[in-house]
């Protein structure tokens, strides 16, 4: 196993990249074209783990991680909250005047959309946000410009024009650190703590509000509860959900017997300590 490295999806430079080196300054990041070549370093130790983001505040979850994490045979171990930030980049030389076509991944246009409207700027979409500054790097040209986040401008020598031009400053992704690590150290038990869990109910009249009875007459706050289909089948409902609280706490275990009673499948993907950012204001 090759010690010391972190997996993430994406090019050099990008949000996924800058939060492994947030996270993990002493560890290489190592990127991945794809989500599943991400997961797949992880689980046949190529990397000790993963950085993966699961939702947005502002576009909301990224669906294909939700298909990966129960067949992944990951674990997770952490999460981290991170505020995302646009900056407007440029090869050396060029200024604001001189640019009159902007690249950068759909989302982060849509998310920059009003000072790219402002410098009545032509817009262009590409697959990543750090790509389209690796690109410019690569064809240099005063007349164009990348939106990236700050790191990408710093590894492909690019000049930063105009910081943190996002729409929403409330941006943040929440991203999951994976383990391949059957058995992982539980986290202290002086931290609150996050439940990760995946189940799918039994094929009778009320099941899901059947099996969730069990959270609120134990008291466990469920934080997130989504659902999605299994290999497509529409008869096939798996839930993905987070609860306030350890397995092995009294509450969280009477909910989880209630729960199983009422489900098919159902199998806890991590434990790990809450994120500080959850309760900032």
């Amino acid at each position: 196993m090759s010690v010391g490295r972190i997996a993430f999806q994406g090019e050099l430079g990008a949000n996924s990249h800058e939060a492994c080196m947030a996270a993990f300054p002493t560890l290489d990041a190592i990127p991945h074209a794809t989500f599943e070549d991400a997961f797949e370093a992880v689980k046949t130790g190529d990397c000790q783990l993963g950085m993966i983001p699961v939702e947005n505040s502002v576009a909301g979850r990224v669906a294909d991680v939700h298909h990966l994490l129960p067949s992944s045979g990951l674990r997770i171990i952490g999460e981290r909250f991170k505020p995302i930030h646009f900056q407007l980049m440029v090869n050396p030389g060029a200024t604001l005047e001189s640019i009159k076509t902007v690249a950068s991944m759909s989302i982060a246009l849509a998310q920059c959309r009003k000072t790219i409207r402002r410098m009545k700027l032509k817009t262009e979409a590409v697959g990543d946000t750090a790509g389209a500054a690796r690109m410019l790097s690569q064809n240099p040209d005063l007349s164009r410009a990348a939106i990236s986040p700050a790191l990408a401008a710093e590894i492909y020598g690019l000049e930063i024009v105009a910081r943190d031009i996002e729409d929403e400053h409330h941006n943040t992704t929440r991203f999951l650190i994976m383990t391949a690590d059957k058995a992982p150290t539980p986290p202290p038990f002086t931290e609150p703590c996050i439940t990760s869990f995946v189940f799918r109910v039994r094929n009778l009249p009320a099941a899901l509000y059947k099996a969730m009875g069990g959270f609120a007459t134990n008291g466990v706050n469920i934080s997130k509860l989504e659902s999605y289909m299994e290999n497509g089948a529409w008869t096939a409902t798996f839930f993905y959900a987070e609860a306030d609280g350890r397995p092995e706490d009294r509450g969280l275990a009477l909910a989880f017997d209630e729960l199983k009673f009422f489900s098919d499948e159902f199998k806890v993907l991590g434990v790990y300590p809450a994120d500080p950012f959850r309760t900032r204001g």
